[in-house]
This record gives structure tokens, sequence and C-alpha cells, in this order.
């Protein structure tokens, strides 16, 4: 794959570089556990087709905006994922995205993520 056709294909995956580099800086300020739930929630997004760079940046902007009034209001994690964590996810992508194959390990896995994230697990 060229340096063309694969600096296109991360652009769609996460769109312009510098708007990913801004949404990551942005997570880093979150509270731990918040930032743990963010991180969950965006291995989980990656299995998602994105419509397009723009929108799938839009997405974890989207995504960062909500958890930073989160942790401004102190809201916990479960607040806002709900009892499945995957059905919100599932859901917030719906907006974003042609839907994608997400892998039932990749569930299990964001499910366990949040669960560790608010303090419940380990």
């Amino acid at each position: 794959m060229s340096d063309v056709e694969n600096g296109g294909f991360i652009a769609k995956v996460i769109g312009p570089k510098k708007r990913w580099r801004a949404y990551k800086a942005r997570v880093k300020e979150l509270p731990g556990n918040h930032r743990a739930a963010v991180g969950a929630i965006e291995r989980y997004l990656m299995h998602f087709v994105p419509i397009d760079g723009d929108s799938n940046a839009s997405m974890f902007e989207d995504l960062a905006d909500l958890f930073e009034q989160a942790a401004a209001d102190g809201t916990p994690i479960r607040d806002i994922v709900g009892e499945d964590p995957v059905e919100f996810v599932n859901a917030f992508a719906e907006n974003y995205s042609e839907g994608g194959y997400v892998p039932a390990r990749a569930r299990k896995q964001l499910t366990d993520d949040i669960a560790r994230a608010e303090g419940a697990v380990g």
C-alpha cells in the first residue's frame, strides 16, 4: 500500500491527524476512571466502519465532550453508559458509522473494561 493510500485509510479511520491528536490530548486530561472508560469505548469503536474521516473525527470529539462534561459534573461512568455498555456504544456509533462486525470477545472486553473503569472489578 502506498503512502497516499495508507494516509487515506488512516484518515478515514481516525479522521484528520490534527483532530485526532487534539482528541487524544483531551482524553489524556480526563480523570483516570473516565479516561479508562473512553479508552475502552475507543477500542470498541474501531470495529465500526466510518462514513468518512470527518464523521469519525466528530464521533471521537463528541465522545470526549460527553466524558469531559460527565467528569466535570461528577457523573459516574454507569450513569453515562448504563448497565449495558455494548448497547450504549452501538447506539452511539450508529450516528457516525455504517456499522461493523464486532466479535464477541470485543463486546466482553468492553463490558469488563467499563466495570474496571468504574471500580467494580479488580
